[in-house]
């Protein structure tokens, strides 16, 4: 096979219900130009390892599987460096979870396009369904039109599913202060918007399944959420320092909220009537009220996806 221009990153742990919606969607594809598909399986116990090796025996030239014989994660080790960043040889990268997928066969062609068109950008995104237990529960992000997101609207915390992420590689592949601390999608938005935003495509395609068992969205509740508020925060502090404030008024921002949140975790009231706290509660209501009318409009925009 040619160079690819895009290698596309696909973690998997134990997710035989949904990993092979995941590779249907890889191997779907319509594209001009050859990609690659790396699904990293974590020493799965409940065959998603099979289903990955028979998707890989069907299409050699698109699935590049790597299979652990003991857990990674469990170790502390961090997969993407370790693993991953090793194998990537598109000029961009695309994400998926295991138990995401794509819906939409021209994704990649779509995205590598729009890049291609905005080299000064280095992230694209697009709109993705959520649903709950299969059932719809929203859109992301909450936006109809098209364009660029700015740099500082994303510091702030703009939701941008995993699934509709295409990077530039140089932009994927830094180790930056974010990063050292925890790699995760945080670290990862902050690294890849800083330079011209982020080009959103006003087209769902992709699925977000939210609080499927053993995900992120699963395990942090409560205490463990606002202990991954606790790192968030130190990953916008060394975030700031090395962009030496450039982007401050974004990360002030931002920091408040997850002091806010976690003023509402833990029912403290009184200290929520403090100005900075309550202007945020305002414009929390506002964002509320503003994402469920950009839901009922994606209803009638993209009811052909439900």
């Amino acid at each position: 096979m040619d160079s690819p221009k895009i290698t596309v990153l696909c973690l998997a742990y134990n997710h035989a219900s949904y990993i092979k919606d995941a590779l249907e969607g890889f191997v779907s594809q319509e594209t001009r130009f050859p990609f690659e598909v790396i699904v990293h399986d974590d020493a799965s116990t409940d065959g998603t390892a099979d289903i990955i090796r028979e998707y890989a025996r069907r299409y050699p030239e698109i699935i590049k599987p790597v299979f652990q014989k003991e857990n990674q994660y469990s170790r502390g080790v961090a997969i993407g460096p370790t693993f991953c960043f090793p194998l990537v040889r598109g000029e961009y990268v695309a994400l998926c979870e295991g138990d995401d997928y794509w819906t939409d066969p021209l994704k990649l062609q779509l995205q590598a396009d729009a890049l291609d068109a905005h080299p000064e950008v280095d992230l694209c995104t697009h709109g993705a369904l959520v649903t709950q237990n299969g059932k719809f529960h929203g859109y992301m992000p909450s936006r109809l039109w098209g364009g660029i997101l700015s740099a500082d609207k994303i510091i702030r915390g703009m939701r941008l599913p995993t699934a509709s992420l295409l990077i530039r590689r140089e932009a994927y592949l830094r180790m930056t202060p974010p990063r050292e601390i925890l790699f995760n999608d945080t670290a990862l938005l902050l690294q890849t918007c800083m330079r011209g935003g982020a080009l959103y495509l006003p087209r769902c395609m992709s699925v977000y399944r939210y609080q499927t068992p053993g995900s992120w969205s699963a395990v942090h509740r409560g205490q463990a959420r606002m202990d991954a508020r606790k790192t968030e925060q130190a990953q916008l502090e060394a975030f700031d320092q090395w962009t030496e404030g450039r982007f401050h008024r974004a990360v002030l921002w931002r920091t408040t909220r997850n002091d806010t949140s976690d003023l509402l975790a833990r029912r403290d009231y009184a200290a929520l009537l403090k100005p900075r706290h309550l202007a945020l509660l305002l414009q929390r209501l506002g964002k509320t009220l503003h994402k469920y009318f950009v839901n009922l409009a994606s209803l009638y925009r993209w009811k052909r996806f439900l």
